[in-house]
């Protein structure tokens, strides 16, 4: 069975950084598609950034040049570093893989 633990979220006035971590298990990091989104109150979930099997990344236009997805597979663990944050950037952050979702972490940019 494969879960996915969220941890890192919190408060951080704008311009601030974060880094959030996804620890997997029941699934090797390396082999799979992994991807973070996030859903902000009142409106649909979206994709952040995704990292493929082979490295390669995707990340939406909104958080380019800010955010940095990646992957430790010796600890099964996908990060999401948030630089230059923005209020509109506050929402739920979730870690997501084919057919698993983690439980979600709250990110508030806020002064």
């Amino acid at each position: 069975q494969v879960q996915l633990v969220e941890s890192g979220g919190g408060l951080v006035p704008p311009g601030g950084s974060l880094r959030l971590s996804c620890v997997v298990s029941g699934i090797a990091v390396r082999f799979t598609a992994m991807g973070w989104y996030r859903q902000a109150p009142g409106k649909q979930r979206e994709l952040v950034a995704e990292i493929f099997r082979f490295g390669s990344t995707n990340y939406a236009d909104s958080v380019k040049g800010r955010f940095t997805i990646s992957r430790d597979s010796t600890k099964n663990t996908v990060y999401l570093q948030m630089s230059s944050l923005k209020p509109e950037d506050t929402a739920v952050y979730y870690c997501k893989t084919p057919g698993a979702w983690g439980q979600g972490t709250q990110v508030t940019v806020s002064s």
